[in-house]
């Protein structure tokens, strides 16, 4: 098996339909959004005590949804076997039931833990997907509230989204900094544009050899329980959202005054030129208060995911595999700040 692959990228990104069209490579795996890489970390550090890591994986939706048994994962682990093999041999397995040799993983809320990806996996590669954050933000806003996950931090406008587009994004540039020849970027404006381009672009970063079938996915997923997802009806469109037809001057201005220079950085045109300079100090104090919350959440998260109580908030899950994952509904949506913590 080769290095894992990481999909990055803020919500809204593309980050989907880049996942939909990988996972369609005969030799590389890349299920629906995961969620328990956090959790799985803080509670089992040290070797495994494999009784205790096959109780925990009974209780994750996302491997019922897969169609992982806990006791195969179980199965695989060597003795000393860490967290990070346990966490492999999840996905491993997933690959393995669709018969192909390569795993991956899309799930938008590690960009706010890319180190612990690092140390967990430190031979994986990522792409980064990087769009426009005023289309990201037009997107991300126009979700129907429950479909998301949402943290204490979660944005209400396009200037607290702002804010969770520029430290990711940043976050994840940082990444690809240590990273080296590692990490990939990539433009959605291009992908879309020209899929088979980028697409090889990718493949030959993840060490796989580009297959055109990955394009045929139009008509082939189902999203009938996924409002959000309706453009993967059809093959990659350029222009899905428009910034400059659908955000109002003062909306534009409240993003930019956060990302305008991360904007102009990434080559995206930014509407006023002194934007491009830098937050303005109250760019900055959001800025801050915006650190200051996803800090808070991920920290309370840390220690209730030690504690007996996460247990009593994730009993084990009747009927195995064929639930539905959480994130993708919003009769589960609500339950996953408490499963992220």
């Amino acid at each position: 098996m080769g290095p894992p692959l990481f999909v990055l990228g803020v919500r809204r990104s593309g980050t989907t339909l880049l996942r939909v069209m990988l996972d369609r490579h005969p030799e590389l795996a890349i299920p629906d959004e995961s969620y328990f890489i956090p959790q799985l970390a803080a509670r089992h550090r040290g070797r495994l005590d494999p009784g205790a890591f096959e109780d925990d994986l009974r209780r994750l939706p996302a491997l019922a949804a897969w169609g992982v048994a806990a006791s195969d994962v179980r199965a695989r682990l060597r003795p000393g076997a860490t967290v990070a093999d346990g966490i492999r041999a999840v996905y491993e397995l997933y690959a393995a039931r669709r018969g192909k040799r390569r795993w991956g993983d899309k799930t938008p809320l590690y960009m706010r833990y890319l180190p612990l990806l690092e140390r967990l996996f430190p031979d994986a590669r990522y792409v980064h997907l990087v769009r426009d954050g005023r289309d990201v933000a037009l997107s991300f806003l126009s979700v129907p509230a429950g479909i998301m996950t949402e943290s204490w931090g979660h944005p209400r406008d396009a200037g607290a989204f702002a804010c969770q587009w520029r430290t990711e994004v940043l976050a994840a540039r940082e990444l690809g900094r240590r990273a080296g020849d590692r990490y990939l970027e990539v433009r959605y404006e291009a992908l879309v544009a020209d899929p088979p381009r980028e697409l090889e672009r990718i493949c030959a970063h993840g060490a796989l050899v580009y297959n055109s079938g990955m394009l045929d996915y139009a008509g082939t997923v189902d999203v009938s329980r996924k409002a959000h997802q309706q453009s993967l009806l059809r093959p990659p469109t350029p222009g899905l959202r428009d910034w400059r037809a659908a955000m109002a001057p003062g909306t534009v201005d409240a993003f930019e005054s956060v990302a305008g220079d991360v904007l102009a950085g990434l080559g995206y045109t930014v509407s006023s030129p002194g934007r491009a300079g830098g937050p303005s100090p109250r760019a900055r104090l959001a800025l801050a208060a915006y650190a200051a919350k996803v800090g808070a959440w991920k920290a309370s998260g840390a220690v209730l995911q030690r504690t007996p109580l996460w247990r009593r908030r994730h009993p084990p899950l009747a009927g195995g595999a064929g639930q539905d994952e959480g994130p993708s509904t919003p009769s589960n949506a609500s339950r996953m700040p408490l499963s992220e913590k």
